[in-house]
């Protein structure tokens, strides 16, 4: 059984990690490990937003998307971020295919269900796997940009984390890696923050009501528990800095926190 891992990554942290990353990469890509990338751009879309001088807001942590704003937000994810990740990939000698939902109907999707105030953000209806499969059998790595069509044509921007999750539950991957810019999830020990080697979802609702998580952490565990659905059994959140990440964390475990459902 070949072994594959989706990973979900932020735009901003992608582009800030090293070249060493990108290798270690390459070296799972070597060892026959096979990878899938979902990629999220928040801040870089923001600030193309800004530079363009189109108001963009958000309600209860989604990107309000207007025709105009989805515009942008398909440039600068498809277009920038997408190419920025397969070029340094292809940098470290290793090889990837970008992608956006919308080839080949790649993610389907519908409207969430506050469209009325969010505009065109979607949930994730299907994923054609076969597609990714397609690309990983050519010995590519799929890097994908979440964004999602219906049946009529629509487009959607769809959360990175929510579409990270659907690709590897639709793919049948056990373990999803989340990489950003934390070792994992802190906890207070004798005054000292320490790394939480592993928490259930149960554990992670606990200690965001008693405050222990919060901040910017909120959104990146309840994504990853988010992504625990269908065949995903456990997320594991990484800091892209740590020499050799990756390797770590599929091929040994003991890095970062594994979230487990129970």
């Amino acid at each position: 059984m070949e072994q594959r891992f989706v990973m979900k990554c932020g735009g901003s942290t992608l582009a800030a990690l090293p070249a060493s990353f990108f290798e270690d990469l390459r070296s799972l890509q070597e060892r026959g490990v096979k990878a899938v990338i979902v990629h999220g751009g928040g801040p870089a879309i923001s600030e193309t937003l800004g530079k363009l001088g189109i108001e963009s807001e958000f309600v209860n942590g989604l990107r309000k998307t207007s025709d105009e704003v989805l515009d942008v937000v398909e440039m600068v994810l498809a277009g920038r971020i997408n190419k920025e990740i397969v070029r340094r990939i292809g940098q470290s000698g290793a090889k990837a295919i970008g992608l956006s939902g919308v080839d080949g109907e790649l993610i389907t999707a519908q409207p969430v269900a506050n469209a009325d105030e969010v505009g065109f953000v979607g949930d994730v209806t299907d994923v054609n796997a076969a597609i990714i499969e397609g690309v990983m059998g050519m010995g590519y790595i799929p890097v994908i940009a979440p964004i999602g069509i219906d049946a009529a044509g629509q487009r959607y921007n769809i959360n990175a984390d929510t579409a990270a999750g659907a690709v590897a539950s639709h793919l049948g991957v056990e373990q999803m890696i989340v990489v950003t810019d934390v070792p994992g999830i802190l906890k207070t020990v004798d005054g000292e923050k320490q790394v939480l080697p592993t928490a259930t979802v149960a554990e992670i609702e606990d200690m965001i009501a008693s405050g222990e998580i919060y901040g910017g952490m909120i959104p990146k565990v309840r994504a990853a528990i988010a992504c625990i659905q269908g065949r995903v059994k456990e997320v594991v959140i990484v800091s892209g800095d740590v020499p050799g990440v990756l390797s770590k964390a599929v091929l040994e475990g003991g890095i970062g926190t594994r979230i487990i459902q129970s």
